[in-house]
C-alpha cells in the first residue's frame, strides 16, 4: 500500500495558512454552475483514427462514473493504482475522474515508454489495471503489455482503447450504462477520494536516470493550482490548450485540472506539430497554454506563423527547463502573447513564475518569484543559507510539495521543517527573483574553474543557425573536464567550430568557458515534457572520451 511521508505539523500549517482547500477535482466539478454543464469540457482529435471528440461537462461526468463503476467491478480497491499509458485523448481525463470517484490512485505514464521502463514502473506501483492505446504512432501497445504482464503479479487486467474482445476498453467500460443502477450514486459517494489521500503517482521525467514515483494529494495540487489561476487572472472565459502530455505534471495540472477547475474548454493535441498547434489556437480562440522550450520555439519560429490569426493567445507559461532569454524575447515579439517564465518540478509543482506586469529585465532574465505559499532559498556546500546573487543549491518549501516517493522513503530529501533539496543550481536577486543556472550535476569543472553552463547555452541560443543547444562536460586527463556543445541546427544550415568560436568571441566571454568540441545532432535526447536529458549527453561524452 502507498505510504505518505508528510510531517503532520506541516500539514496543519498549510491548512491554517489557507493553502490547503480540502477539495478534490470532483468538488470543483460539482460546484460548476448549472449553465456550464452543457458547455464544452474537452475537445480532442485522435491522430490514429482521425476522429474528433467533443464532450460537455455533463457527458464527461456521466462517462467518468460509468468507468469508475467498471473499475469497482474489476475489484479495484481504495488506494490501489490504476495505470494508463495514453496520449492527450479525452479518455485520459475520464479515467482520472473515475479514479477520484472510487478512491484509486491515478498513475499516468508516457506513451514513449516501452517494456523496460513500464516493467519497472508498473511493478513498483503494483498496478491493478492498465489501459493503453491499441496503436499509437505505429506501435502496438497492447502486444507490448501482453509481453510484460506475466512479470507483473499484481496486474489483473489490461485494456486497449481501440482494442477488440476482452481487451476492448470501449466494450467493457463504455458500452454498459452502469451509472443507471439505482445503487450507483451511493456506492460512488462512499468510495470518493478524500483531499488528503494520494490521488496521483507520477514518475519523474528521468533527466538524471532512474525515475522515482512522486506522490501527490488533491491538497498539494490545488494549493498550487488556485494560486496560479489567481496570479494570471484566469477565469471561465479563458480557453486552455494543452499540447504537452497530460502524463506529465505540466499537462496534468495546467491542462486537465486547470480547465475543469475553471469550468472552461480544454483543447487537446496528441502529437506535437507546430502548424497543427497554430491552427488549433486560431480555430478554438485559445487564450492560455503551457509547455517547455521546444513548444514555444517551434511556434515562434514557424515559417507559416503569419498565416494564422493567434491574437487570442494571451499567456504562454513556459516551464520544465530554463528558457533561453533570447527565445523569450523572440517569442514575445512574434507570438504577441505574454511569455511567462516559470520553474518547478514533479515534486513541488510550479514554484516560481514571472508576473504579467513584470519589467522586461525580470521577464527575460529570471525564472520569477515564488507563487503565494511557496518559499525558496539558496544554500552553500555546507548547508549555509546564501545571500542575494550568490549561486548555490536551490531549496523550496511550501504547501504544494509532494508527500513521498512510492516505496522509496530513503530518497525523500526533505528537512523536518519542510525544505526540499531540488538539485538545481540558482541565485536569487535582491527582489526575490530566481534564476536557475543548471543542475548540480551539470557543473563543468575545467582546470579548477566552475564553468557557467547556462550562460554559455544562452549565448549559443543567440546564434541564428542554432535551434537547440546543450553543454556538458567531457572527461579530460589534464583539465578534469572540457566542455562539449551538442546542437541542433535550423533546416539547411551548417556550423563549424570556427563559426562557433567567432560567435562566442562577440560576447566577450572568457575563453576558458568556451566549449572545445561541437557536435551537431538531428535532435537532442529529451524527456516527454521537452527537458533535455543531459545525463544521456554526458554518457555520450564519457564514451567518446574513452
Amino acid at each position: 500500500m502507498i505510504q505518505i511521508q508528510l510531517n503532520p505539523a506541516l500539514a496543519e500549517q498549510h491548512r491554517r495558512g489557507g493553502f490547503w482547500h480540502d477539495k478534490t477535482l470532483l468538488d470543483y466539478l460539482d460546484a460548476l454552475p448549472p449553465e456550464r454543464l452543457d458547455s464544452v469540457a474537452v475537445t480532442d482529435i485522435n491522430s490514429m483514427t482521425g476522429q474528433a471528440t467533443t464532450l460537455s461537462y455533463r457527458q464527461l461526468m456521466r462517462l467518468s462514473k460509468r468507468i469508475a463503476l467498471g473499475l469497482i467491478e474489476l475489484g479495484v480497491e481504495r488506494g490501489e493504482v490504476v495505470s494508463y499509458q495514453l496520449p492527450n485523448w479525452w479518455e485520459f481525463i475520464a479515467l482520472h475522474l473515475a479514479c477520484l470517484h472510487i478512491g484509486a490512485v491515478t498513475n499516468p505514464v508516457m506513451p514513449i515508454f516501452r517494456q523496460r521502463e513500464l516493467g519497472f514502473m508498473f511493478n513498483l506501483a503494483e498496478s491493478r489495471v492498465v489501459v493503453v492505446p491499441q496503436y499509437f504512432r505505429g506501435f502496438d501497445h497492447l502486444e507490448m503489455m501482453r509481453e510484460i504482464q506475466p512479470n507483473l503479479p499484481r496486474l489483473t487486467r489490461v485494456f486497449a482503447i481501440g482494442g477488440e474482445g476482452d481487451a476492448s476498453f470501449e466494450k467493457f467500460f463504455l458500452d454498459q450504462r452502469r451509472e443507471d443502477d439505482p445503487a450507483a450514486e451511493a456506492l460512488l459517494r462512499e468510495r470518493r477520494m478524500k483531499p488528503d489521500e494520494v490521488m496521483e503517482l507520477l514518475y519523474t521525467s528521468g533527466t538524471t536516470g532512474e525515475p522515482k514515483g512522486v506522490l501527490h494529494t488533491s491538497n498539494t495540487h490545488f494549493a498550487n493550482l488556485i494560486e496560479i489561476i489567481r496570479r494570471f487572472g484566469l477565469s471561465g472565459n479563458d480557453i486552455c490548450y494543452m499540447p504537452s502530455p497530460m502524463a506529465h505534471q505540466t499537462g496534468f495540472l495546467a491542462g486537465m485540472e486547470m480547465a475543469i477547475t475553471l469550468g472552461t474548454k480544454l483543447v487537446l493535441q496528441d502529437i506535437w506539430d507546430a502548424e497543427v498547434g497554430l491552427g488549433r489556437i486560431q480555430d478554438e480562440n485559445v487564450t492560455f497554454m503551457m509547455g517547455a522550450t521546444p513548444f514555444i520555439a517551434d511556434l515562434a519560429d514557424h515559417p507559416n506563423l503569419a498565416q494564422y490569426d493567434i491574437a487570442s493567445l494571451r499567456i504562454f507559461l513556459s516551464a520544465g527547463a530554463p528558457i533561453p532569454r533570447a527565445l523569450v524575447e523572440r517569442a514575445t515579439e512574434r507570438l504577441g502573447a505574454r511569455i511567462v517564465s516559470a520553474w518547478g518540478m514533479t515534486e513541488n509543482l510550479l514554484v516560481t513564475s514571472t508576473k504579467l506586469d513584470d519589467p522586461p529585465e525580470k521577464v527575460f532574465g529570471t525564472d520569477g518569484v515564488p507563487v503565494p505559499g511557496m518559499k525558496i532559498r539558496v544554500v552553500g556546500a555546507e548547508g549555509q543559507v546564501l545571500g542575494p546573487d550568490q549561486e548555490g543549491v536551490l531549496q523550496s518549501q511550501g504547501p504544494s510539495h509532494f508527500v513521498g516517493y512510492h516505496s522509496r522513503p530513503e530518497l525523500y530529501d526533505m528537512t523536518e521543517d519542510g525544505w526540499f533539496n531540488t538539485g538545481d543550481l540558482a541565485w536569487i536577486d535582491t527582489d526575490g527573483y530566481v534564476r536557475i543556472t543548471g543542475r548540480a550535476k551539470d557543473i563543468i569543472i575545467r582546470g579548477g574553474e566552475n564553468v557557467p553552463v547556462v550562460e554559455i547555452e544562452e549565448v549559443l541560443y543567440r546564434h541564428p543557425f542554432i535551434q537547440a543547444a546543450a553543454v556538458v562536460g567531457k572527461p579530460d586527463p589534464r583539465l578534469g573536464e572540457r566542455g562539449v556543445a551538442y546542437v541542433v541546427l535550423h533546416a539547411g544550415r551548417n556550423l563549424t567550430m570556427e563559426d562557433l568560436r567567432a560567435h562566442l568571441e562577440q560576447f566577450k566571454m572568457a575563453k576558458q568557458y568556451w566549449p572545445e568540441e561541437l557536435i551537431v545532432m538531428d535532435e537532442l535526447p529529451r524527456t516527454p515534457s521537452g527537458k533535455i536529458q543531459k545525463f544521456r549527453l554526458r554518457q555520450m561524452a564519457v564514451e567518446a572520451a574513452a
